[in-house]
């Protein structure tokens, strides 16, 4: 059995995770944690999560979250994986971490870590959506800068960073496809008279309302015809699903920072 401590045990994904791991044959969950803040503190993972009780208490401190652990998987906030990945580091645990929206100096400190720890990052953990990266880098690849890319995004109402890590995460795979970087192409915003496209640019927009769990879509429009690669989520179930595809392959890895494109040999 693999011991599995879920940090961001109360929020959507890790409601979502906690029931796979206890309806799972080779996964136990050891840990589960939550902001100091959270109500879910000192309750039930499993009931919190709405499932049987696990015996697993939720807790604030990190520390107890990761006794035992074997890996961790960590939603939370960008503020916070920087922490947990040090914490996890002093304790030679492997991590998963589906937490997006850090910035470069999170960013920066995460790659440091992963120098001497095994680490899955990926802004978003199904592995549809990891397929659809592929696809997007690929279909790039093939068609000149005559096909304008824009990459539509929706999500609920409650989603703090935009655009979504997925999006941007798509965003790069075009600009891999092409031989360019994402920072010299990117248009995130128009809004009055912008002036026509330019040519390579790869733009975004963004749509917030509901409860939409995640839609994606990537469009080539071309000279007279147009071509959209899409990923709808229709629940949270595929992104926890690829989170512990990620956790079982991670265990025994070399140090590194490693993709969903790298757990599924994409």
């Amino acid at each position: 059995m693999l011991n599995v401590a879920m940090f961001g045990a109360s929020g959507r994904m890790g409601r979502t995770i906690v029931p796979l791991v206890a309806g799972s044959a080779d996964l136990r969950l050891s840990g589960a944690l939550a902001a100091a803040d959270d109500s879910s503190i000192g309750h039930d993972a499993g009931v919190v999560a709405g499932a049987a009780p696990l015996a697993v208490s939720i807790t604030s401190d990190p520390e107890r979250a990761l006794d035992g652990a074997q890996v961790v998987i960590d939603f939370t906030l960008p503020t916070a994986t920087v922490d947990h990945a040090r914490r996890c580091l002093a304790r030679s645990v492997p991590m998963v971490i589906g937490t997006t929206g850090h910035d470069d100096p999170a960013l920066s400190e995460l790659r440091k870590v992963a120098g001497s720890l095994p680490i899955v990052m990926a802004p978003n953990m199904s592995l549809g959506v990891n397929l659809l990266f592929k696809l997007a880098e690929l279909a790039a690849r093939a068609l000149d800068t005559d096909y304008d890319a824009e990459i539509v995004e929706a999500h609920h109402r409650h989603k703090v960073d935009a655009p979504s890590g997925t999006a941007l995460g798509l965003g790069r795979a075009v600009a891999r496809g092409r031989g360019t970087s994402l920072e010299a192409t990117a248009v995130y915003a128009r809004q009055g008279a912008t002036g026509p496209r330019s040519a390579g640019a790869i733009g975004f927009s963004v749509v917030r309302g509901g409860d939409i769990v995640g839609d994606h879509r990537v469009i080539f429009a071309g000279p007279g015809e147009q071509i959209e690669l899409a990923h709808h989520a229709q629940d949270r179930s595929g992104f926890a699903r690829g989170a512990l595809v990620a956790a079982r392959w991670v265990v025994g890895r070399p140090p590194g920072l490693y993709s969903m494109l790298d757990v599924l040999g994409l």
